[in-house]
């Protein structure tokens, strides 16, 4: 949680931080400062992810509602970090809007970095058994249960058929770290496969 500090009522604020803090003491033109600096960069992230105005509105605004609900509760202890918080929270939402109309399709990929293509057992094509129908729930909870990092990135690459490149921007890291997510993510699952004996074939 934020410690409060009547000195970021100040005239001259400019920090997220302090601009989060003076929202926190009764300040609501802060909350309008941060929504005016943020408010083009997080638009564009969700639009990028949907392509389609009306809906990128409501995820928008369905955004800085949970942003407004969490900083009011006192659950916001991302310090010095808003942006990139307020980023995580439109993604998700873009996430589990897919999931709620059942319309995130599995991309096929033709590198080495398909999550199927790589996790499947030898003599087994996992990927021609999943396409076209909802992914299944055992897959779902591997992804869910990798870290924060690695689940963004596969989320991303096999849900909505980024680039490596188009993650580099969105998630504000380097290529190279993006596809070493990638592949973390994989051994990960991998590994987690084999610890609890997980096939992917259907019934």
């Amino acid at each position: 949680m934020l410690s409060k500090t009547s000195s970021a009522t100040k005239v001259g604020i400019r920090t997220d931080r302090e601009l989060v803090i003076a929202y926190l003491e009764g300040n609501e033109k802060a909350f309008e400062q941060l929504l005016l600096r943020h408010k083009r960069k997080v638009w564009s992230h969700i639009y990028l992810l949907v392509r389609d105005r009306e809906l990128t509105e409501d995820l928008f605004q369905e955004t800085f509602i949970k942003v407004i609900h969490t900083l009011k509760s006192g659950k916001y202890n991302e310090e010095g970090k808003f942006l990139p918080w307020v980023m995580r929270i439109a993604h998700n939402l873009v996430i589990d809007h897919f999931r709620r109309v059942k319309k995130m399709p599995l991309v096929r990929s033709n590198d080495d970095h398909d999550v199927f293509a790589t996790i499947a057992q030898p003599g087994k094509n996992v990927e021609q058994q999943i396409v076209n129908v909802q992914i299944d729930a055992d897959v779902r909870k591997l992804i869910d249960s990798l870290p924060d990092e690695q689940r963004q990135v596969v989320m991303m690459r096999t849900y909505l058929g980024m680039s490596f490149k188009e993650i580099s921007e969105h998630t504000e890291v380097s290529i190279n770290t993006a596809l070493g997510r990638m592949r973390y993510a994989l051994i990960n699952m991998r590994k987690m496969i084999k610890e609890n004996a997980i096939t992917l074939d259907r019934m």
